[in-house]
């Protein structure tokens, strides 16, 4: 996923526009720069907008594919390097990242950024024959920056606010200094209160995978959550997370009676998806993260029958593992474990018993089975209900209300016939804290959420080996820059302690 730079797109850090025709996005699309004169006798017609938004998406996936997981996942310990080496990411799980090893960089979120800049600048200039249909694009492009930001400061802290789209090699764009943490979250709310605004109605696009009203209230909740917890914004931010919330309880959304049923391939864009990022076979430049928590072929001759039934056509590689505390945290009657994993045992050559442990293989996002393949094209999730109701728990914790009602929905369908042995009793806001952010654990395990919420909770030091046995070493709650980062843009200085 590296960027190209041309005479004319120089340090094309921030990305660059590329145009599509509406009917574009049925092939795999080819991203290219364009020069400042293309870019100016592009934005024309309804059409023009269109394929620019479709492009924003395209691009998106080289966000999800894999990265965001990375970012917002894998250094919360709950994963280990597995049985393949992966030595990419063995930095990012265990904690020792630094400039040399930083982890994927932020380029790739500020191409997409560069994307809604585009559409923000010149999609009012665009005549529709429907005004409804500009406002849902420019509302999608405010919603899409906001969640992109949020990505950035969450991970990096402090990082450059670009809301111009960079169109030739201009330094005043493209090179920008760290802009503090407090004025990138502005941004972020502002872009959340535009969207909202904007969007005609609160319905879904077929698919679930653009943004819409619900999906930008379950990202102002998320945003609120954070600014209330993190940045001291108390009460007043816990009440405007709690409402976004509650508002999107009354669109067309559902927990799902089969917690499986949630993530297959061929049941996409169901009600409980709020927003995804979308991948189709011969359309996504690529498999998704998961293909690296399934299992290859080197699979043990003396595995249980029934575990390489359900295994099924084995596919990708066990690079990525679960860690045996979190494998501990599921309870055997907890219909999820079976949902989101399997653990794959051989057989003791003296008892015969399958109890020599090799692997841990993620079912939650199998993918799909194309002339006996198995191809890794799982839309990624970024939000849906279950989440949103975990999040207005949290919320309703914070304020000192009751969070059973929305624990129980989750729990109930979670434990099935044995719900009655889990059900939620309201406690302590500490006890209740600790739980919400457990039952988060379990339901959005493979995810992407369990770093941040750790860091939203406060419970670093608490939760993460490393951090446990390394006191002082809080600096590292936010990313390094990488070398190349550090080189491309010279206003840019490295994260203290790195």
């Amino acid at each position: 996923m590296q960027i190209i730079m041309t005479k004319f797109n120089k340090t094309l850090l921030y990305g660059s526009i590329a145009l599509f025709s509406v009917s574009s996005c049925t092939k795999q699309l080819e991203l290219k720069p364009v020069s400042s004169i293309s870019t100016t006798s592009f934005w024309k017609t309804e059409n023009d907008a269109t394929g620019a938004l479709y492009g924003m998406y395209a691009r998106f996936t080289n966000v999800t594919a894999t990265y965001l997981f990375i970012w917002g996942e894998s250094r919360s310990q709950d994963m280990k390097a597995s049985t393949g080496v992966d030595y990419t990411n063995t930095r990012n799980f265990d904690n020792s990242l630094d400039a040399t090893a930083a982890g994927p960089d932020w380029s790739t979120l500020y191409t997409v950024v560069n994307d809604a800049n585009g559409i923000l600048k010149n999609v009012p200039n665009v005549k529709f024959a429907n005004p409804a249909n500009q406002n849902r694009i420019l509302a999608e492009a405010h919603t899409m920056r906001a969640y992109l930001y949020f990505v950035l400061v969450r991970t990096w802290g402090a990082v450059p606010i670009v809301t111009d789209p960079a169109s030739g090699y201009n330094p005043s764009v493209i090179y920008k200094e760290r802009s503090p943490v407090a004025d990138v979250f502005a941004l972020i709310k502002k872009d959340i209160d535009s969207a909202i605004a904007l969007f005609p109605d609160n319905s879904f696009i077929t698919g679930r995978n653009r943004w819409s009203k619900p999906g930008a209230d379950a990202l102002k909740g998320d945003v609120y959550l954070w600014t209330g917890k993190v940045l001291g914004g108390g009460a007043s931010d816990f009440t405007t997370a709690l409402n976004a919330l509650t508002e999107i309880g009354s669109s067309d959304v559902a927990l799902l009676s089969d917690f499986t049923s949630i993530f297959d391939y061929s049941n996409k864009g169901n009600k409980e998806i709020i927003m995804a990022s979308n991948f189709k076979e011969y359309e996504s430049g690529s498999e998704t993260f998961m293909a690296n928590m399934y299992v290859y072929s080197g699979l043990p001759a003396n595995i249980s029958p029934g575990t390489r039934d359900s295994l099924g056509v084995l596919g990708g590689d066990n690079y990525w593992t679960l860690t045996s505390d979190t494998r501990s945290r599921f309870s055997d009657d907890d219909l999820r474990k079976r949902a989101s994993y399997i653990d794959v045992y051989a057989a003791d050559p003296v008892t015969g018993l399958y109890t020599n442990y090799f692997a841990t293989v993620q079912r939650k996002f199998d993918g799909m089975i194309d002339n006996g393949i198995r191809h890794f094209f799982d839309d990624v999730v970024i939000y849906r209900y279950a989440d949103v109701l975990l999040l207005k728990a949290e919320a309703e914790n914070a304020l000192n209300q009751d969070p059973s009602a929305e624990m129980n929905a989750v729990r109930a369908r979670a434990f099935g016939s044995n719900f009655a042995s889990h059900t939620f009793v309201n406690g302590t806001q500490e006890v209740n804290d600790s739980l919400i952010l457990n039952e988060r654990l379990l339901e959005l395990l493979y995810e992407g959420k369990r770093w941040w919420d750790i860091l939203r909770f406060n419970k670093g030091d608490e939760l993460i080996p490393y951090f446990k046995t390394n006191p002082g070493s809080e600096y590292k709650f936010i990313w390094p820059l990488s070398l190349n980062i550090l080189s491309l843009e010279p206003k840019t200085v490295q994260n203290p302690g790195y």
